[in-house]
């Protein structure tokens, strides 16, 4: 993604607390808590922590994300990126090095991971399209 396609960006050493929406593509290398919204491009820098509940088109991660993703289009953790969390996108690319620990549902619908996992049980083998992954 070239540079000049970043809409907004929120660098390293700096943190944010609360809720964001956006159009177009944020990239954040600092520390964020909270909610995400969008249907555009969120990149997660090497340096960056994330924290919460993140509704975006297409997630690219280089950082640590802790919580729960909905990428309506397409998820990417490349090699240096760790994920611990519920990951939930009709496509996934997952390069070797990066840490994914969770649950992962693949689905075109692009539905609510949240309301897909309630009231089952997470060793259920009948979880259809729901892997777990740790990588140790």
């Amino acid at each position: 993604m070239a540079r000049d396609q970043i809409n907004a960006f929120l660098g390293v050493g700096t943190s944010y607390e609360g809720k964001l929406s956006f159009q177009g593509a944020v990239r954040i290398d600092g520390d964020f808590r909270g909610e995400i919204s969008s249907e555009g491009t969120l990149v997660v820098g090497k340096d960056a922590r994330l924290e919460g509940i993140f509704h975006v088109g297409q997630l690219i991660l280089n950082g640590t994300v802790h919580g729960q993703v909905t990428a309506s289009k397409k998820a990417v953790l490349n090699k240096q990126s760790h994920f611990h969390g519920i990951l939930h996108a009709p496509a996934c690319v997952v390069e070797e090095g990066a840490e994914l620990c969770g649950k992962v549902n693949f689905d075109e619908e692009g539905g609510n991971m949240s309301e897909a996992l309630e009231g089952q049980d997470s060793r259920d083998p009948a979880r259809e399209g729901i892997i777990s992954i740790a990588n140790t």
